[in-house]
Protein backbone atom coordinates (compact mmCIF):
# COMPACT_ATOMS: atom_id res chain seq x y z
CA UNK A 1 0.00 0.00 0.00
CA UNK A 2 1.85 3.36 -1.20
CA UNK A 3 2.34 5.79 1.76
CA UNK A 4 0.96 8.35 -0.26
CA UNK A 5 -2.54 6.72 -0.73
CA UNK A 6 -2.52 5.85 3.02
CA UNK A 7 -2.28 9.75 3.80
CA UNK A 8 -5.07 10.70 1.54
CA UNK A 9 -7.32 8.54 2.93
CA UNK A 10 -6.77 9.46 6.73
CA UNK A 11 -6.68 12.90 5.66
CA UNK A 12 -9.88 12.58 3.69
CA UNK A 13 -11.53 10.99 7.56
CA UNK A 14 -10.02 12.91 9.72
CA UNK A 15 -11.12 16.49 7.93
CA UNK A 16 -14.45 15.13 7.45
CA UNK A 17 -14.99 13.74 11.15
CA UNK A 18 -13.95 17.30 12.08
CA UNK A 19 -16.76 18.47 10.04
CA UNK A 20 -19.18 16.59 11.21
CA UNK A 21 -18.26 17.75 14.66
CA UNK A 22 -17.71 21.60 14.14
CA UNK A 23 -20.74 22.67 11.77
CA UNK A 24 -19.06 26.27 10.82
CA UNK A 25 -16.14 24.25 9.48
CA UNK A 26 -18.31 21.90 7.21
CA UNK A 27 -20.57 25.69 5.57
CA UNK A 28 -17.10 27.49 5.34
CA UNK A 29 -15.65 25.09 3.63
CA UNK A 30 -18.19 22.84 1.25
CA UNK A 31 -18.81 23.55 -2.25
CA UNK A 32 -21.44 26.46 -2.83
CA UNK A 33 -21.78 28.01 -5.70
CA UNK A 34 -23.13 31.61 -4.29
CA UNK A 35 -19.96 31.55 -1.95
CA UNK A 36 -17.46 30.94 -5.16
CA UNK A 37 -18.94 33.23 -6.99
CA UNK A 38 -19.87 36.18 -5.21
CA UNK A 39 -17.08 35.80 -2.25
CA UNK A 40 -14.47 34.34 -5.00
CA UNK A 41 -13.93 31.48 -2.08
CA UNK A 42 -11.97 29.35 -4.66
CA UNK A 43 -10.48 27.29 -1.68
CA UNK A 44 -14.19 25.38 -1.84
CA UNK A 45 -13.32 23.77 -5.43
CA UNK A 46 -10.80 21.70 -3.82
CA UNK A 47 -11.80 21.67 0.04
CA UNK A 48 -15.03 20.26 -0.34
CA UNK A 49 -13.54 17.06 -1.90
CA UNK A 50 -12.08 16.33 1.45
CA UNK A 51 -16.00 16.74 3.05
CA UNK A 52 -18.40 14.28 3.28
CA UNK A 53 -22.22 13.97 3.96
CA UNK A 54 -22.22 10.64 6.43
CA UNK A 55 -20.05 7.80 7.31
CA UNK A 56 -21.53 5.61 4.16
CA UNK A 57 -20.77 8.14 1.45
CA UNK A 58 -17.16 8.42 3.06
CA UNK A 59 -16.91 4.51 3.49
CA UNK A 60 -17.67 3.50 -0.65
CA UNK A 61 -15.82 7.06 -2.02
CA UNK A 62 -12.65 5.43 -0.22
CA UNK A 63 -13.18 2.13 -0.73
CA UNK A 64 -13.01 2.45 -4.40
CA UNK A 65 -9.49 5.01 -4.00
CA UNK A 66 -8.33 1.80 -1.96
CA UNK A 67 -9.15 -0.55 -4.36
CA UNK A 68 -7.69 1.49 -7.94
CA UNK A 69 -5.14 3.62 -6.20
CA UNK A 70 -2.71 1.17 -6.16
CA UNK A 71 -2.80 0.86 -9.42
CA UNK A 72 -2.35 5.04 -10.48
CA UNK A 73 0.66 5.18 -8.18
CA UNK A 74 2.39 2.02 -9.92
CA UNK A 75 1.33 3.18 -13.32
CA UNK A 76 2.35 7.22 -12.75
CA UNK A 77 4.06 6.93 -9.34
CA UNK A 78 3.58 9.36 -6.38
CA UNK A 79 2.97 12.35 -8.16
CA UNK A 80 1.05 11.39 -10.97
CA UNK A 81 -1.40 10.08 -8.72
CA UNK A 82 -1.89 13.31 -6.51
CA UNK A 83 -1.75 15.22 -9.87
CA UNK A 84 -5.21 12.80 -11.15
CA UNK A 85 -6.36 13.40 -7.28
CA UNK A 86 -6.32 16.62 -7.58
CA UNK A 87 -6.92 17.84 -10.62
CA UNK A 88 -9.77 15.70 -10.85
CA UNK A 89 -11.60 17.44 -7.66
CA UNK A 90 -10.75 20.60 -9.05
CA UNK A 91 -12.20 20.07 -12.53
CA UNK A 92 -15.01 18.44 -11.65
CA UNK A 93 -16.22 20.82 -9.20
CA UNK A 94 -15.29 23.46 -12.12
CA UNK A 95 -17.83 21.55 -13.72
CA UNK A 96 -20.24 21.40 -11.34
CA UNK A 97 -19.58 25.74 -10.88
CA UNK A 98 -20.36 25.51 -14.69
CA UNK A 99 -23.20 23.78 -14.45
CA UNK A 100 -24.99 25.24 -12.06
CA UNK A 101 -23.59 28.55 -12.25
CA UNK A 102 -27.19 30.23 -12.09
CA UNK A 103 -28.26 28.16 -9.17
CA UNK A 104 -26.43 29.94 -6.10
CA UNK A 105 -28.08 27.93 -3.25
CA UNK A 106 -26.45 24.94 -5.16
CA UNK A 107 -24.05 22.96 -2.47
CA UNK A 108 -22.35 19.79 -2.69
CA UNK A 109 -19.68 18.10 -0.87
CA UNK A 110 -17.42 14.76 -1.04
CA UNK A 111 -14.37 13.38 -3.14
CA UNK A 112 -16.42 12.05 -5.85
CA UNK A 113 -14.28 13.89 -8.44
CA UNK A 114 -11.09 12.65 -7.01
CA UNK A 115 -12.06 9.24 -7.07
CA UNK A 116 -13.72 9.18 -10.08
CA UNK A 117 -10.67 10.03 -11.81
CA UNK A 118 -8.62 7.82 -10.50
CA UNK A 119 -11.13 4.82 -11.31
CA UNK A 120 -10.66 6.23 -14.86
CA UNK A 121 -7.18 6.18 -15.19
CA UNK A 122 -6.62 2.92 -13.44
CA UNK A 123 -9.06 1.11 -15.26
CA UNK A 124 -7.88 2.52 -18.51
CA UNK A 125 -4.51 0.53 -17.74
CA UNK A 126 -6.90 -2.92 -16.32
CA UNK A 127 -10.06 -2.80 -17.40
CA UNK A 128 -10.64 -6.09 -16.56
CA UNK A 129 -8.98 -6.15 -13.24
CA UNK A 130 -11.06 -8.43 -10.65
CA UNK A 131 -13.04 -6.86 -8.06
CA UNK A 132 -14.55 -8.59 -4.79
CA UNK A 133 -17.23 -6.53 -3.48
CA UNK A 134 -19.38 -6.78 -0.67
CA UNK A 135 -21.62 -9.59 -0.60
CA UNK A 136 -20.65 -10.32 -4.31
CA UNK A 137 -18.52 -13.67 -4.04
CA UNK A 138 -17.74 -13.87 -8.15
CA UNK A 139 -15.13 -11.31 -9.09
CA UNK A 140 -16.48 -8.30 -10.68
CA UNK A 141 -14.48 -6.83 -14.19
CA UNK A 142 -13.47 -3.41 -13.71
CA UNK A 143 -15.03 -2.03 -16.30
CA UNK A 144 -18.64 -3.53 -15.25
CA UNK A 145 -17.72 -2.11 -11.60
CA UNK A 146 -16.86 1.33 -13.40
CA UNK A 147 -20.07 0.85 -15.43
CA UNK A 148 -22.61 0.79 -12.07
CA UNK A 149 -20.77 3.17 -10.54
CA UNK A 150 -21.43 6.30 -12.85
CA UNK A 151 -24.95 4.87 -14.25
CA UNK A 152 -25.18 5.10 -10.38
CA UNK A 153 -24.09 8.55 -9.98
CA UNK A 154 -25.82 9.87 -13.04
CA UNK A 155 -29.33 8.87 -12.05
CA UNK A 156 -29.01 10.29 -9.07
CA UNK A 157 -27.35 13.94 -10.48
CA UNK A 158 -30.10 13.62 -13.29
CA UNK A 159 -32.70 12.90 -10.06
CA UNK A 160 -31.64 14.95 -7.51
CA UNK A 161 -32.91 14.53 -3.92
CA UNK A 162 -33.21 16.73 -1.14
CA UNK A 163 -30.12 17.41 1.07
CA UNK A 164 -28.04 15.02 -1.01
CA UNK A 165 -25.51 17.61 -0.70
CA UNK A 166 -23.01 15.00 -3.14
CA UNK A 167 -21.52 16.25 -5.69
CA UNK A 168 -22.82 13.65 -8.69
CA UNK A 169 -22.03 16.60 -12.09
CA UNK A 170 -17.87 16.14 -9.89
CA UNK A 171 -18.03 12.73 -11.57
CA UNK A 172 -17.97 13.83 -14.96
CA UNK A 173 -15.48 16.06 -14.87
CA UNK A 174 -13.41 14.17 -12.54
CA UNK A 175 -13.45 10.82 -15.19
CA UNK A 176 -12.52 13.35 -17.78
CA UNK A 177 -9.70 14.24 -16.22
CA UNK A 178 -8.50 11.19 -15.06
CA UNK A 179 -9.27 9.51 -18.35
CA UNK A 180 -7.60 12.50 -20.74
CA UNK A 181 -4.24 12.00 -18.14
CA UNK A 182 -4.01 8.61 -18.50
CA UNK A 183 -4.35 8.29 -21.96
CA UNK A 184 -1.83 11.16 -22.53
CA UNK A 185 0.61 9.36 -20.60
CA UNK A 186 -0.16 6.00 -22.07
CA UNK A 187 -1.68 6.47 -25.05
CA UNK A 188 -0.60 2.72 -26.53
CA UNK A 189 -2.13 0.86 -23.14
CA UNK A 190 -5.14 3.04 -23.49
CA UNK A 191 -6.10 2.60 -26.74
CA UNK A 192 -5.63 -0.92 -26.73
CA UNK A 193 -8.56 -0.91 -24.14
CA UNK A 194 -10.82 1.49 -26.24
CA UNK A 195 -13.70 -0.86 -25.91
CA UNK A 196 -13.71 -1.67 -22.44
CA UNK A 197 -13.35 2.25 -21.94
CA UNK A 198 -16.35 2.95 -24.62
CA UNK A 199 -18.59 0.33 -22.36
CA UNK A 200 -17.84 1.98 -19.14
CA UNK A 201 -18.40 5.81 -20.61
CA UNK A 202 -21.74 4.92 -21.69
CA UNK A 203 -23.39 6.58 -18.84
CA UNK A 204 -21.20 9.59 -19.46
CA UNK A 205 -22.14 10.03 -22.89
CA UNK A 206 -25.98 9.58 -21.68
CA UNK A 207 -25.30 12.24 -19.44
CA UNK A 208 -23.64 14.43 -21.64
CA UNK A 209 -26.69 13.92 -24.20
CA UNK A 210 -29.00 15.06 -21.38
CA UNK A 211 -26.99 18.00 -20.38
CA UNK A 212 -25.91 19.56 -23.43
CA UNK A 213 -28.56 18.19 -25.78
CA UNK A 214 -31.77 18.02 -23.77
CA UNK A 215 -30.58 20.53 -21.57
CA UNK A 216 -32.41 18.70 -18.60
CA UNK A 217 -29.78 20.59 -16.27
CA UNK A 218 -27.82 23.89 -15.76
Amino acid sequence: MSTVLIIVIAATAIISFVAWRDQQIFEKYKFNVGAIMRNREYIRLLSAGFLHADTMHLFFNMLTLYFFGPIVVHAFGTVGFLVVYIGSILLGNVFSLYLYKNQSWYSAIGASGGVSGILFASIAMIPDLPLYLLFIPIPIPGYIFGFGYFAYSVYMMLNPRQHDNIGHAAHLGGAFFGLVYAVGLRPVIATENMLYLGIMALPLLYMAYMVFVKKRIG
